[in-house]
């Protein structure tokens, strides 16, 4: 048995939802983590911040207490492959990189699993759930000329693929590390209607995927 789980990750672990009636970003009272904490023999404790990408939580990590014997789980990609998009509309014609690129990513997921077992803890990856690439479109375009993105991405679908491909570096981080996997993605697909399971803004799970996503760390952590 664990002597701790150690949450290190952005805010799909968070437990950030997108509340309509308040039109604002509010943190899901009965989050998957908050959840999670009540079913566990062990302590619990979430790291995880908005926005949060690989190399910050790298640095997050180093600066933490660690705790040996414990298992250290690591969800990162969602904010890494995020792109400029106010850069995009307003040069669409320009090659404009993500947040964190691809082999700065998998290098730092690898820092980030070397520096968990140098505490003697035991790292696990997380792969984060598909969006939902037209709300996910419409939403990250409000203000901007979404003409113009469209054109940079040349189809809308290409942002499912671009965070695929983020997705698929963390199993095959996982296959490469030794690392076990929480493959929350594996979990959102297999749903005939995924897309149920996010709020409006297309990449962050509401309630019901909060539900999915403790049914898959329960599969794994209890």
């Amino acid at each position: 048995m664990w002597k701790q789980l150690q949450i290190w990750g952005d805010s799909l672990l968070k437990g950030v939802v997108f509340d309509e009636a308040r039109n604002r970003y509010q943190i899901l009272r009965g989050n998957c983590v908050a959840q999670l904490k009540a079913l566990l023999p062990y302590p619990v404790e979430n790291n995880a911040r908005m926005g949060c990408t690989a190399p910050e939580g790298f640095e997050l990590l180093q600066a933490g207490e660690t705790q040996p014997g414990g298992l250290a789980l690591l969800e990162f990609g969602g904010n890494d492959c995020n792109l400029d998009w106010a850069a995009a509309a307003a040069d669409p014609t320009k090659d404009h990189q993500p947040k964190t690129p691809p082999e700065v990513f998998t290098r730092t997921l690898e820092q980030c699993v070397e520096q968990v077992r140098r505490a003697g803890m035991q790292p696990m990856l997380a792969v984060p759930p598909p969006l939902h690439a037209r709300r996910y479109f419409d939403w990250v375009t409000r203000g901007l000329d979404s003409a113009a993105v469209l054109r940079f991405l040349g189809d809308i679908e290409h942002i499912y693929r671009w965070q695929e491909r983020y997705a698929l570096m963390v199993c095959t981080m996982a296959s490469k590390l030794c690392c076990p996997l929480l493959n929350l993605r594996g979990a959102f697909l297999a749903d005939k209607g995924y897309e149920r399971l996010l709020c409006i803004d297309g990449i962050h799970p509401n309630a019901l995927g909060h539900a999915l996503m403790l049914d898959a760390m329960k599969a794994v952590l209890c």
